[in-house]
């Protein structure tokens, strides 16, 4: 590996691995600069993909994560005279101005003698602030207006569904815990609110009782926590695909607008086209789980199929409620799903 002349001075470290006072060799190779703040960005499947770090005295690098970068040593000299330090405050050079004679102005007369060698001095350029992150956006007026209001608590809504169904030991055990109070900020109190919604559709045909809790989770607004808003887009694509099959479009419409809120609010005109372009590809290469439910199949283990199965109804509802994708259409969905539920409930 090639090393610019300071490079004894580095060492080599993965960019997942930043933190912040690391000193970090900018990308031209003849600066460095301190890291003040380390934002790591997930990919679809929850993977770190970028890092964003915010440099001390301002700017900041967008570095792939699994890219290879050099730091400072531990006990090495932070000012190391053969780097232009990137966090200093740089003094922009004045373009010279023609007096009309052929001869520069005094601009560039100035910035020669700042030298002291009678060549003007390069300004420092470091890259801008990454963006600010997007505001929380949560639902209108007109789209709420569609949506049934709550009657009741929360708690009330699943005591209500756990009489209608009380031979039901999925709605027993889910309705349980939840009896205990509903928080919207715990990941495992909205996983039971999604999975009550699908117990509810999926085994015991009960769409009513599925969309009264499903709309528990549907007005939520996508607060930038993946992990809690992956129950909420499970709840979305199942009501999407219940208000269609009962004829109610405008709500379908409505929950699969809701779906597709976190895909509009990058403000970065490169990150969002990124984000765009993984996106697309995932609609288009969806993990439908083959592999699991045929080796489910051969071992003849009928609870490990089921399970499976409804990773897949689960996948096959997620892409109907984005219109389907460039390989798979809305119609080829709607039979898959038909023949997912008919498998799941048998």
């Amino acid at each position: 590996m090639t090393h610019p002349p300071a490079a004894p001075n580095y060492i080599e470290q993965q960019a997942g691995t930043l933190q912040s006072g690391d000193r970090l060799l900018l990308p031209d190779g003849n600066r460095s600069a301190e890291i003040q703040r380390v934002d790591v960005e997930t990919d679809d499947f929850g993977t770190p993909a970028m890092v964003l770090a915010t440099l001390t005295g301002g700017g900041g690098l967008r570095i792939a994560a699994a890219s290879t970068v050099l730091i400072l040593a531990a006990g090495a000299e932070a000012e190391d005279a053969s780097f232009v330090d990137a966090g200093a405050s740089p003094q922009p050079v004045e373009p010279a101005r023609n007096d009309g004679n052929g001869q520069g102005g005094a601009g560039g007369q100035d910035s020669a003698k700042e030298t002291g060698n009678g060549a003007a001095a390069p300004a420092a350029v470091v890259p801008p602030l990454p963006a600010a992150p997007p505001a929380v956006s949560g639902p209108s007026e007109e789209d709420l207006a569609l949506i049934p209001a709550l009657v009741g608590t929360p708690e009330s809504v699943v005591q209500s569904v756990a009489q209608a169904h009380p031979g039901s030991t999925g709605v027993l055990l889910l309705s349980e815990r939840l009896a205990k109070g509903i928080n919207t900020k715990s990941g495992s109190c909205l996983k039971d609110l999604s999975d009550l919604a699908q117990e509810l559709f999926i085994i015991l045909k009960d769409a009513e009782n599925a969309l009264a809790v499903a709309d528990l989770l549907n007005v939520l607004p996508f607060d930038g926590n993946r992990g809690r808003w992956a129950s909420v887009e499970a709840s979305l694509a199942l009501s999407s695909y219940i208000c269609r099959q009962l004829g109610q479009e405008e709500r379908a419409a409505v929950y699969e607008k809701f779906l597709r809120t976190p895909d509009g609010m990058e403000t970065d005109p490169f990150k969002a086209r990124i984000n765009a372009k993984v996106r697309q590809r995932s609609l288009n290469e969806p993990n439908l789980y083959d592999k699991e439910i045929f080796r489910a199949m051969d071992n003849s283990n009928p609870d490990a199929e089921r399970e499976w199965r409804m990773l897949r109804l689960e996948a096959l509802l997620f892409l109907r409620a984005h219109g389907g994708s460039e390989t798979i259409g809305a119609p080829e969905l709607d039979r898959r799903i038909g023949n997912e539920l008919e498998s799941v409930r048998s």
